[in-house]
């Protein structure tokens, strides 16, 4: 019983996949491939200055905005993109409501294991190098660019990558690059994060076979570990 019940909660939205009919010509799958390739280089060493700019600093706001942009130009330059669909009462339907829910789950998750780093120094050092952009920042523009930077990943490794991968190992393979590029960052936890994170998103977006469900929770518990974490986590 509660088999057939998680089965049924969590199948639509992390398991199951829906039909589709996103076939790619060898050329544009081979353009696909070179396009994320350069920008995921070009967007990993972005997203390493960014996190390396002085806490309150405006330059900031325009290395991070460049960031988003870049995963987002790649994305489009890639090829096409799918929002996806998720099964619903017998009829396909947006991915919505479940997504959010996803990523309040998520948020609760990292929450709880929050209580744990802030007791060990050295984690809790490496989180508040993070959290210190959004302690000494303005908090429109922080929460600006933390769901612009949201949409962009979600749009370029769940969109553009995926889709040149291939069939085989997707969520997996995606998965690991989305940590290795946090890498540049030079900061363990967020690679950990990462990781995580973006082991649930590959599974989604091989479920919807679009990147809204994706986005979604991503937007969803990012901002909401942008108020939580600060409040948990000592200087």
């Amino acid at each position: 019983m509660t088999s057939q019940w998680w089965r049924r909660t969590l199948g639509p939205s992390l398991i199951d996949r829906v039909e589709r009919d996103h076939l790619q010509t060898d050329g544009e799958f081979r353009r696909r491939r070179v396009v994320v390739v350069v920008t995921l280089i070009a967007g990993a060493v972005l997203l390493g200055v960014s996190l390396s700019v002085r806490p309150g600093d405006d330059v900031f706001y325009l290395l991070t905005a460049s960031v988003a942009l870049t995963w987002i130009g790649g994305a489009l330059l890639s090829g096409p993109l799918h929002l996806g669909h998720v099964p619903f009462r017998d009829r396909l339907r947006r991915p919505v409501v479940t997504p959010i829910v996803t990523g309040l789950v998520l948020a609760a998750v990292f929450v709880a294991g929050s209580l744990v780093v802030r007791e060990l120094e050295p984690l809790r050092d490496l989180v508040n190098s993070v959290l210190a952009h959004a302690r000494y920042g303005a908090v429109v523009p922080i929460v600006a660019v933390t769901v612009l930077n949201g949409v962009a990943e979600e749009v370029f490794f769940r969109g553009a990558l995926f889709a040149a991968i291939g069939r085989r190992h997707a969520v997996t393979i995606s998965t690991v690059v989305y940590a290795a590029a946090t890498l540049a960052t030079g900061n363990l936890m967020l690679v950990f994060a990462a990781f995580l994170l973006g082991l649930v998103l590959g599974l989604q977006r091989r479920a919807s076979g679009g990147v809204l469900a994706p986005i979604l929770t991503h937007i969803t518990w990012s901002t909401t570990m942008l108020f939580a974490l600060p409040a948990l986590i000592g200087r």
